[in-house]
């Protein structure tokens, strides 16, 4: 009798341990957000998300598929963490606040798999969002390799998403695609299929239960790929998925593979307003610190450049010339030479405008072909920064003509062996104090924390765009009005902006107010302008004065009202002066708004439009503690505090 007692409470206790236990619970530090984890009955790691007591990520899978382990189903939790508080605080050489404190509080959930080894999952909670990733603490000898990370964003039903195509990759002009340039999707079902059938990239904005959600990843390094959005329909969310077979340098590895012990990229979640959406700081948050470097020589600003209206024939030493002696004019600190300038103007001649932009206080940077084989692009300089020697040869020439940085176009995808790529230029510019503008490329996901020499990256579909074809031109009020809740909100984007008088055979449907206010509203540490001398001749002299004093490494943004696609008005802090921008996007006038009270005691200057162009008004801030403003249809306003 006794032993059949035993063998029952055995019995009951396994039934027990069988039953799904209570989830467990984590939050941030005001308890504004919640996330609830567990296992499905299948034993897969799953979370749901909570903001104000509301669902706004219904259950969504979690794990990794390796080649040799599977990390997803059959897990066992063997203890989840009391939580610690994680405490940031670090400072910015440019970008949308200069010094920023972190605080989350962090959990780590320990599993194992079905053989004994094991997985960590680390979710840290802020008061913007969440970020969790995955760590493998063992350590091998031999490369593992992951075929599939099972982490899926599974919305609510009513959710609705604003969303970037990913392009095919090697279509497009010369086989240069992807380079996150296509029009976004706005307010669509989240199931959604794109037309090109690749996904979705990042950053991806959603709308759940009246809750903004901004989705995106950072912390990226070297051993592991970049990865983007595909809606899977077995598991109802969007799941994170590797890049497409051919986005890899030469023949290397797509897939991430690493030794262990290895940590994953930062899965970041921003949840809230969209006052909190476009005032995050997140994607910096959790991106590496700075590596070890001399940042001396990095200062950001303005920068002219006649490629961009002017194209191919103009990119000769007469008309770079001319585009340095208009640097100086406008008080902005650099000139940008585009391609073919080692042919048209060569070496030597690149090494006296050097000289001379140094005796006008302006300072070169030069274009550069990052390709080998990946696309059959011809622009040069081209294949001299494959290798390290390489690399080395050709920056320690460029710093000894007195060149600033480098513009590198054209790469060829989010694969490994290409995210490694990224990360050595970036390196052996750093050593040569050498700034770095990525074009034709990816997301940069937080790297100018970790480099703060990268100044702006395109992955854009920008002013070139604009300059080529009509119907993008079309697009552009709406578009625009989209990048800054999402494109932009953590990462230096190199839209090129700006034009006030034409682009040759365009018709612009954007106002002159509307492009004036994209300098300030687009975060860039190089901003390029795309006017030219003959335009800006044109404008009225209170709006090239304010151009000449366009900061690009602002203390802080405070968002004032916008909508994705439809409008935007932001204001930005320099110093103890204060800018505020808007742009409609609209094909309707809109009347904005704005409380004064944050720069009270301050007067400044509002350059608006009316049927006549351009206007002017003085605004006494302390008789003015609301200040209207009407947008034309595409148009737009700035103001100065």
């Amino acid at each position: 009798m006794k032993n059949k007692i035993i063998l029952f409470i055995s019995g009951l206790l396994l039934i027990s341990c069988s039953i799904k236990k209570e989830n467990a619970v984590f939050v941030n530090p005001t308890e504004s957000l919640k996330v609830e984890f567990n296992l499905t009955v299948n034993k897969t790691p799953f979370y749901k998300v909570f903001y104000e007591n509301n669902l706004v990520i219904d259950s969504s899978h979690l794990g990794i598929i390796m080649e040799h382990a599977n990390f997803y189903d059959e897990m066992s939790i063997v203890k989840i963490s009391e939580p610690i508080l994680v405490e940031d605080s670090y400072s910015m050489l440019h970008g949308k606040q200069k010094n920023i404190d972190y605080k989350a509080n962090q959990y780590t959930v320990h599993l194992k798999n079905k053989q004994g080894e094991l997985m960590d999952i680390i979710f840290n909670l802020s008061d913007d969002g969440l970020a969790f990733r995955y760590e493998f603490p063992e350590t091998s000898k031999d490369l593992k390799k992951i075929i599939e990370e099972k982490t899926t964003y599974n919305f609510t039903e009513n959710a609705k998403a604003w969303l970037q195509p990913m392009s095919k990759a090697k279509t497009g002009w010369k086989e240069t695609n992807p380079s996150y340039e296509e029009n976004y999707a706005m307010g669509v079902p989240v199931n959604t299929k794109p037309e090109i059938g690749e996904g979705w990239v990042y950053p991806a904005l959603f709308n759940s239960n009246d809750t903004w959600i901004l989705v995106s990843e950072t912390g990226l390094h070297s051993n592991y790929s970049g990865t983007r959005l595909v809606y899977n329909e077995t598991l109802g969310g969007m799941q994170v998925a590797f890049p497409q077979k051919e986005e890899v340098l030469d023949e290397g590895a797509l897939n991430p593979e690493s030794k262990f012990p290895w940590i994953t990229p930062w899965r970041i979640v921003t949840v809230g307003s969209l006052k909190t959406i476009t005032e995050s700081t997140l994607g910096t948050d959790l991106a590496d610190k700075a590596i070890a470097m001399d940042t001396s020589f990095i200062k950001s600003g303005l920068a002219s450049w006649s490629w961009v209206l002017l194209k191919d024939d103009f990119t000769n030493y007469e008309t770079s010339m001319k585009f340095i002696d208009y640097a100086a004019s406008m008080n902005w600190e650099y000139c940008l030479i585009d391609a073919d300038w080692d042919v048209k103007i060569g070496y030597d001649k690149m090494k006296e405008m050097a000289d001379y932009a140094k005796s006008k206080q302006v300072k070169l940077l030069v274009w550069y072909n990052s390709s080998g084989n990946w696309n059959s692009t011809v622009y040069t300089p081209k294949s001299k920064l494959l290798t390290h020697s390489d690399r080395e040869a050709e920056f320690a020439k460029l710093h000894e003509m007195g060149i600033a940085g480098l513009k590198i176009d054209f790469f060829g995808g989010d694969g490994q062996s290409m995210i490694n790529y990224y990360h050595d230029i970036l390196k052996d510019a750093a050593t040569h104090k050498l700034m770095i503008n990525f074009h034709g490329a990816t997301l940069p996901r937080g790297w100018h924390r970790t480099y703060p020499n990268l100044m702006t990256v395109e992955a854009v579909k920008g002013q070139e765009f604009i300059t080529f074809f009509q119907e993008t031109a079309d697009l552009q009020p709406s578009h625009c009005a989209m990048l800054p809740f999402a494109r932009n909100v953590f990462d230096p984007m190199d839209f090129t902006p700006m034009v006030l008088d034409s682009i040759p055979t365009i018709t612009r449907r954007t106002t002159p107010a509307f492009e004036l206010a994209l300098p300030v509203l687009f975060l860039s540490g190089i901003q390029h302008i795309a006017e030219i001398p003959e335009g800006m001749a044109k404008q009225p002299k209170y709006v090239v004065d304010y151009l000449k004093d366009i900061p690009t490494n602002w203390d802080e943004a405070k968002f004032i009202d916008g909508y994705p696609g439809k409008f935007m008005v932001m204001a930005r802090k320099k110093d103890n002066t204060w800018h505020i921008v808007g742009i409609n996007g609209e094909k309707s006038t809109k009347e904005i708004e704005i409380d004064l009270t944050f720069v009270s005691g301050k007067n400044g200057m509002l350059i608006s439009e009316d049927e006549k162009g351009f206007k002017l008004d003085n605004i006494i801030s302390s008789t003015n503690k609301k200040l209207i403003v009407k947008m034309k249809p595409f148009g737009g306003f700035v103001a100065k505090f």
